[in-house]
């Protein structure tokens, strides 16, 4: 079983989101899998279980109309069902600073506008390999490059 707590942040997140774009309440998804609305509140934490794979997960996920094996591939690293596009990513600031801070601590030593833009390019490509921000075809949204 996957223990990686991003993979079951990320897992949480799309669990929520899917929710949330179907319009229905924690306690709706509850009835409809049969399970209790903290099964539902913990599945959507993302909190990696402590011992096996919680059972509750499979029939939470066909409530929200995700084909089996869905869970399995959202913790390999896959797009949920439905995709990424609508899901609001929550960061911690701590987390986006650490980032930057790393980033520019790779690429400055006596800072030019130049190492600066690379150090943004830097830490924006941090920020999508850790799924933060979605991936793009080479050219960055903001014009960096």
């Amino acid at each position: 079983m996957n223990r990686d707590p991003d993979a079951w942040a990320r897992l949480g997140r799309a669990l929520r989101e899917s929710r949330e774009r179907r319009g229905l309440t924690q306690e709706e998804v509850a009835e409809r899998a049969d399970v209790s609305k903290k099964s539902v509140q913990e599945a959507e934490a993302g909190k990696v279980p402590k011992s096996r794979m919680p059972y509750t997960l499979a029939p939470i996920a066909a409530a929200l109309s995700w084909p089996a094996g869905a869970v399995d591939s959202v913790l390999d690293g896959g797009e949920p069902p439905g995709g990424w596009r609508d899901v609001r990513v929550e960061i911690e600031d701590d987390r986006v600073e650490q980032i930057i801070v790393n980033a520019m601590v790779r690429a400055t030593s006596s800072t030019t506008s130049a190492e600066i833009r690379n150090a943004a390019k830097i830490a924006l490509d941090e920020l999508r390999r850790y799924g933060y921000l979605p991936e793009t075809d080479g050219e960055h949204p903001n014009g960096l490059s």
